[in-house]
């Protein structure tokens, strides 16, 4: 069993940044990937950003040249650096993490970008 628990969303304006940060606490071993999703009001989850094992990264169009995604296995957190934000970016973004095939997700973290 892995628990996760994000922090860092918040009110930002346009073209502002922030830093989300998911700590993973459990039973962790077999970590295929740890990465981010979003969901928008009205919209389905979407795959912002994911980490693989072994040091690929993917990211979404929408989020490139934008967001970074790091990790820290030593500490077991998955970051996620959002810069240059844009009213579309405004989500609740959640922290995702894949186990031995079967996904953990986080509570969830809402990031508002609004002038």
């Amino acid at each position: 069993q892995v628990h996760l628990v994000e922090s860092g969303g918040g009110l930002v304006q346009p073209g502002g940044s922030l830093r989300l940060s998911c700590a993973a606490s459990g039973i962790l071993f077999s970590i295929s990937y740890m990465g981010w999703y979003r969901q928008a009001p009205g919209k389905q989850r979407e795959l912002v950003a994911r980490s693989i094992s072994g040091g690929s990264t993917t990211y979404a169009d929408s989020v490139k040249g934008r967001f970074t995604i790091s990790r820290d296995n030593a500490k077991n957190t998955v970051l996620l650096q959002l810069n240059s934000l844009k009213v579309e970016d405004t989500a609740v973004y959640y922290c995702n993490v894949g186990q031995s095939g079967v996904d953990y997700w986080g509570q969830g973290t809402q990031v508002t970008v609004s002038s």
